[in-house]
């Protein structure tokens, strides 16, 4: 059974929550099936909008999947949550991938 085969099972049992839809999307997004990435990822900060691991995969599904309006959006959001939750790793690299995505 695949990661989101299992992963999908454990939703379909109704564990839904913000950790099962973020690695959900990640696993979509290895497969660059992006558009089911950004659904989870969507879901995921849904469930926790302060998920600032969960912003920063939604912005590169974003821009992966050529959505550069949507994902700048996404960096800037996920960036204010990053600051707030002191998560400032995060807050480097999405600062990075929103110069590179504003550059294009």
């Amino acid at each position: 059974m695949s990661n989101i085969e299992t992963f999908k099972s454990l939703l379909e049992t109704g564990n839904d929550n913000a950790l099962l839809r973020y690695s959900l999307g990640n696993e979509y997004f290895k497969t660059e099936n992006f558009e089911q990435a950004i659904f989870h990822l969507e879901k995921a900060i849904e469930l926790n909008r302060n998920y600032s691991a969960a912003w920063k995969l939604y912005a590169k599904a974003l821009t992966e999947n050529q959505q550069a309006a949507e994902a700048i959006n996404a960096y800037e959001n996920g960036i204010e949550i990053a600051e707030r939750n002191g998560d400032m790793q995060i807050v480097k690299e999405m600062r990075v991938f929103l110069k590179r995505l504003k550059k294009n």
